[in-house]
């Protein structure tokens, strides 16, 4: 349960009842309070973070406007719906362009919706949804992405009944810095950075082992070129940005294939590393599996590692618990073509 109380809603400054676009200078501050009841017993530190930018924007007054062209947050808040009635605002939705590459079309991020308890069974919910799709709609959008806990089977329904299809379920892994160190698999696979020249066969095992019908690499990462290839001046761009992304891979006798690979990203100063793994299925996953997993976790041990992972892959939940790691969170990724 969570310990926020059903506070009483304050009006809003457009009292109009009904759906209607956000006004981001009087909508931010309501909508703050309203995702953070709707989503508190979710909410992680991005989401708690959010919550509070959107509290200090709320005081720019005239400046967001402008400001929302520069600020993802404001920007994905700026196009989406919020619903009033009895002069409170008690629905929100917002929409973010997801930055995929032009070949795969113009694809948006559904996210936020939710809606008072006080004022759910309304269908409420459903004409936001719906809004947003028919803004997408009008701008020949490609698709519509969005992400939904596991366990809540009354928003699933509501994406099923608006056209939104099930690619699959993935756990967020999470290991702490503070547990102890796993006794190391027998050596026999040798790991090796990638060399930054290998990105074509990179490639050929991502849509192999991840195909983007299936929600790709992770969550906005779709499998293309584009998140292979790594021309000089981006590698430049994430030294200036004191960011470190690198790609560990394991090859074939011929050096030509690459049969796994794990994408691990970090900001510098940060004890926190983010990852991504990929075995091809034509080999012993477990083995190249567990070879990644031990490098990682026996040179960053003291770091928090998070992956990102299917959750219906057996062999790779296995080897994440005997590595210490505990499920953070559970999410059904869900996609509409349009």
């Amino acid at each position: 349960m969570t310990g926020i109380s059903l506070k009483p809603l304050a009006p809003t400054a457009a009292a109009d009842d009904g759906l209607r676009p956000v006004n981001l200078r009087t909508d931010l501050r309501p909508l703050a309070d309203l995702i953070e009841l709707v989503f508190a017993d979710s909410m992680d530190s991005a989401g708690r973070s959010a919550i509070r930018e959107m509290r200090y924007l709320s005081h720019l007054g005239y400046g967001l406007k402008l400001l929302a062209r520069l600020n993802d947050l404001a920007l994905g808040i700026s196009l989406g719906f919020v619903y009033v009635l009895d002069g409170k605002l008690v629905g929100n939705v917002s929409l973010y362009p997801a930055q995929y590459p032009k070949e795969l079309g113009e694809t948006w991020i559904l996210a936020n919706v939710a809606v008072h308890p006080d004022y759910r069974r309304r269908g409420i919910a459903g004409s936001l949804v719906e809004a947003s799709l028919d803004m997408v709609r009008r701008r020949a959008g490609a698709r519509v992405i969005l992400q939904v806990n596991f366990d809540n089977v009354p928003a699933q329904r509501l994406y099923e009944r608006h056209g939104f299809i099930y690619e699959r379920a993935w756990r967020i892994w999470r290991r702490s810095g503070f547990v102890g160190s796993v006794a190391a698999a027998v050596p026999g696979l040798p790991v090796a950075q990638s060399n930054g020249n290998e990105w074509a066969a990179e490639l050929a095992l991502a849509q192999l082992a991840r195909p983007n019908r299936r929600g790709g690499i992770g969550w906005l990462k779709p499998v293309h070129r584009a998140a292979f290839y790594r021309p000089w001046w981006r590698r430049l761009l994430n030294l200036i940005s004191l960011s470190g992304a690198e790609r560990l891979v394991i090859r074939d006798e011929t050096r030509r294939a690459t049969l796994a690979s794990c994408w691990l990203e970090r900001a510098m100063g940060f004890s926190s590393v983010r990852g991504w793994l990929l075995v091809s299925p034509q080999v012993d996953q477990r083995a190249y599996a567990e070879a990644l997993l031990d490098y990682v976790v026996s040179r960053d041990e003291r770091s928090t590692i998070h992956f990102e992972h299917p959750q219906d892959d057996a062999i790779a939940n296995d080897l994440f618990k005997r590595h210490q790691f505990r499920v953070d969170r559970e999410l059904w990724h869900m996609r509409q073509d349009l």
